[in-house]
């Protein structure tokens, strides 16, 4: 118990949320989830204005797929609104996107005070490297796997019998899943440092597993990639696999932790 001669230790003095009451949190709340839709909404704006650049950067790769399969490079619609609900859509992710950083500052700003010092700066990292992930996934999907499905999928009927007439919703749709698809998976890392943080996993259960881990990996690509052959099979594993590994460094960092923290309050205790 602290009394008033006493000064309160330096993680209790962090603690301001201790402070407020149940009202002033909602308060608290409702300011920052105003501030995040204000946000929202210039974003939204700032997309829609910038729609059809963003439309024409995301199905890229689609126009250039057709044309290395010798084909019209230009997208249909099937009905007269279609263009318009398309901008809107890209709009509503690009500001989504572009007002990420000040949601996730208003976030911050309502958890942060309940938080310790080492609290704070592990959510910061979590935070940070969950985006970049996510980021080197959706690169890795734009810039690698998007061109190869593509031109695996446009060359595998002939040409001369059937053509495509491929549509902007439907390319779009294709193009969105593929990408936030891959971000996701390169959310690896993230999940094996709560699985070791909850002491599911260890360093030496998963690198003892490597090879049942490589198969399983081998089994994924093998679903989601729609060509046969070993390359593309293999550029998709790669990233996998590599996120594996650095996925077995983060456990060993969190077990280390958790010795040290164990290892100290024993000491501690004595």
């Amino acid at each position: 118990m602290v009394t008033p001669s006493q000064t309160e230790p330096p993680e209790e003095q962090d603690d301001r949320t201790g402070k407020m009451s149940f009202f002033d949190h909602l308060v608290e709340l409702r300011k920052r989830l105003i501030h995040s839709l204000v946000a929202v909404g210039i974003g939204l704006c700032i997309g829609i204005y910038f729609a059809d650049k963003a439309y024409d950067f995301i199905v890229r790769p689609m126009h250039k797929a057709l044309r290395d399969a010798k084909l019209q490079d230009h997208l249909v619609y099937l009905t007269p609104i279609t263009p318009i609900q398309l901008y809107i859509t890209v709009g509503l992710y690009m500001g989504i996107v572009i007002a990420c950083p000040y949601v996730f500052y208003q976030l911050w700003l309502f958890v942060a005070p309940g938080l310790y010092r080492h609290e704070r700066r592990a959510a910061t990292i979590f935070l940070v490297s969950s985006v970049l992930l996510f980021l080197a996934g959706m690169a890795f999907g734009y810039w690698v796997m998007l061109p190869m499905t593509l031109n695996f999928l446009l060359t595998i009927t002939p040409t001369s019998t059937y053509g495509p007439m491929l549509t902007m919703d439907g390319s779009l749709d294709m193009i969105l899943v593929i990408l936030l698809g891959l971000g996701l998976v390169f959310q690896l890392p993230i999940l094996i440092f709560f699985l070791s943080l909850f002491g599911i996993v260890t360093p030496r259960f998963m690198w003892n597993n490597f090879r049942y881990a490589v198969l399983i990996i081998a089994i994924i690509a093998a679903v989601v990639t729609p060509t046969t052959d070993a390359l593309t099979m293999t550029i998709f594993m790669a990233p996998m696999i590599v996120l594996y590994l650095l996925g077995i460094g983060v456990s060993a960092l969190v077990v280390r932790k958790k010795r040290r923290v164990a290892t100290t309050a024993g000491a501690d205790a004595r």
